[in-house]
């Protein structure tokens, strides 16, 4: 299995495939490069590159205080020089489109595009209060078919989600352990998460530090992290933006539903 080291010598895990403009898929708060899974195969003129975040997924454990933004941008750039790279593109599923948007003040030359996945500069507080009740904690259910009719049932906004994408979902997020269902993270990610570092920053300069980088973003129609009046300041800020609503989606689209499809391949054509 691939990996590099951080500057601080935690290993992180990578995948590369494809070849043709790179494409830097960055992932969920707790989630990993699986999360890409079921868009891969619809992005074949791309190189895909894939990172599990410290704590999460093949990388190690490197403790809570190192569960960063920061750290996680850092760690980015690291697998870019890494791998020889001078600019990429960024997908970014939610935590990973706020890493993208930290890119674009830290390390902007090294950004070719940006696309965010259900997210944006405002974090409603109805979707951070859903994160604070599981993240870091183990499943109730005790088998992968039970988590998948569990999220079925529990996975607010989603609508028309066949049991199979459940289970593949279950699996891809969860391991079995002692008879039990463990997450597939550090639980010491909820200490960052939850603690209290105050009121939530400004993060508007963060988005328009991307104002002349081609853009797409992708909104859950149900979503409890990015708002409808959110993605309307956002069109208004950049109205060249490439946007989707994704019907009978919440926090977050697969990205291989037909709206975020179409937005996608029409974003890539722009680099």
């Amino acid at each position: 299995m691939p990996h590099f080291t951080a500057p601080d010598g935690a290993r992180i895990y990578y995948d590369d495939t494809g070849q043709g403009a790179p494409i830097l898929m960055l992932s969920g708060l707790t989630r990993n490069s699986s999360d890409f899974d079921y868009v891969m195969p619809h992005l074949t003129r791309n190189r895909l590159i894939r990172m599990d975040y410290r704590g999460r997924g093949q990388s190690d454990f490197s403790g809570a205080e190192t569960y960063t933004i920061p750290n996680e941008a850092n760690d980015a750039l690291a697998l870019m020089d890494h791998l020889g790279l001078d600019k990429t593109a960024i997908l970014g599923t939610s935590r990973g489109g706020l890493i993208a948007m930290t890119q674009a003040i830290i390390a902007k030359p090294r950004l070719t595009a940006v696309a965010l996945n259900d997210i944006g500069p405002v974090l409603e507080a109805s979707g951070l209060d859903t994160i604070h009740q599981y993240i870091g904690r183990r499943p109730a259910q005790r088998t992968f078919q039970e988590l998948a009719e569990a999220r079925a049932t529990l996975m607010a906004g989603f609508d028309g989600v066949p049991h199979s994408r459940w289970m593949e979902e279950a699996h891809k997020h969860y391991r079995a352990e002692n008879g039990r269902l463990e997450i597939n993270y550090d639980p010491d990610l909820r200490k960052i998460f939850n603690s209290d570092p105050g009121p939530l920053p400004d993060l508007w300069p963060l988005f328009d530090a991307m104002s002349d980088l081609p853009l797409c973003t992708l909104r859950g129609e149900n979503s409890d992290i990015l708002s409808a009046e959110t993605l309307t300041e956002m069109q208004r800020r950049r109205p060249d933006m490439i946007t989707a609503v994704v019907p009978d989606r919440g926090h977050v689209p697969f990205l291989d539903e037909p709206a975020a499809l179409g937005a996608l391949h029409t974003w890539t054509e722009q680099f």
